[in-house]
């Protein structure tokens, strides 16, 4: 019979966060006026600055030792001043370790702005997300910019200047990012939101599944699993054992990582709520292959540096108005 093991309580890194501070800082969506459409519905309670501190209260008793910053869809008239503000933020408070920078993939001065991001020693990855269909039934109508071709030149930049590309698209988008992970063999491609499994019937689950099972088969392919909330629902581990089991057992343990999406999935669940149930879900899988999901991925894809506790939980700092 098997052993029955705890849950993880080794350290965390959160591969998947934000930080933001919409009343000084320009993010369009965040705008008080703003009102977009969005997956988990009224999101009203994201426009307020979240830094550090809150943060890490959310976090409470799981040990988060690093953290990796995704853009936040910052002004994209200026990629830069988003990294330079969360620069900042990381020399004050020690996170986040790494960042996922902005980059405008179809914009003429792509190749300038990722070589200015590369040049952050905390920037490890850049994203654009590729828009295209918003439905399965709308693939063949139109494309992502997954096959533009000057976005794909930019994306062939990634490699020269040592950055990932992190992809946030739906499942049905994945045939496309199939032919990045075929023509782009020494990028690493990581997916986010575990390719976003929205529509949770068996019809939804299967053709989700078929399309990450492909996706799997690229070896420079990673997966965060994240983002799985439900609109109107909140977060239970019932409600997505079987994607994060699935998703692990199409890609594997050494390319799979978990990650809070923080604020945003905080308008389904709390942090605890989400990370001890990721902890619940895979408690029977060996300590390694934990280790691996809730911080050694992230450390070695990511290149994370972990801080001591006393230096990721400083006094608070108050941002300039």
């Amino acid at each position: 019979m098997a052993e029955v093991q705890a849950p993880w309580d080794g350290p965390i890194i959160d591969a998947h966060h934000h930080f933001w501070d919409p009343l000084n800082n320009p993010h369009p969506w965040l705008r008080p006026e703003a009102n977009i459409a969005f997956r988990y519905g009224d999101y009203s309670a994201l426009k307020r600055r979240y830094f550090p501190e809150d943060y890490f209260a959310d976090a409470g008793p799981h040990r988060v030792v690093g953290t990796v910053y995704v853009e936040t869809e910052w002004e994209p008239s200026d990629p830069i001043g988003e990294t330079r503000f969360i620069e900042q933020l990381a020399a004050r408070y020690g996170v986040p370790n790494a960042v996922v920078a902005q980059a405008w993939l179809d914009h003429p001065d792509a190749p300038a702005v990722l070589a200015e991001q590369a040049s952050f020693a905390c920037v490890r990855s850049v994203r654009h997300k590729p828009g295209g269909p918003v439905a399965p039934d709308q693939v063949g109508q139109s494309r992502t910019l997954m096959s533009d071709e000057r976005w794909r030149r930019s994306y062939a930049e990634l490699q020269g200047l040592g950055l990932h590309f992190d992809l946030q698209t739906p499942w049905w988008n994945l045939p496309e990012a199939e032919r990045l992970a075929r023509d782009f063999p020494d990028t690493t491609l990581i997916l986010n939101h575990t390719g976003l499994p929205s529509d949770r019937s068996e019809q939804g689950l299967r053709a989700w599944h078929a399309a990450m099972a492909r996706l799997a088969e690229w070896p420079n392919v990673q997966v965060k699993i994240s983002g799985l909330g439900q609109g109107g629902k909140p977060w239970r581990a019932a409600d997505n054992t079987w994607i994060v089991r699935a998703t692990i057992a199409l890609f594997g343990s050494e390319r799979v990582m978990f990650a809070s999406n923080f604020p945003v999935d905080s308008l389904c669940g709390s942090f605890d709520t989400i990370y001890s149930g990721f902890k619940h879900i895979v408690a029977d899988l060996p300590w390694a292959d934990q280790q691996r999901l809730f911080y050694g991925n992230a450390q070695r894809i990511y290149r994370c540096e972990p801080c001591t506790n006393d230096r990721i939980r400083p006094e608070p700092v108050r941002s300039e108005a």
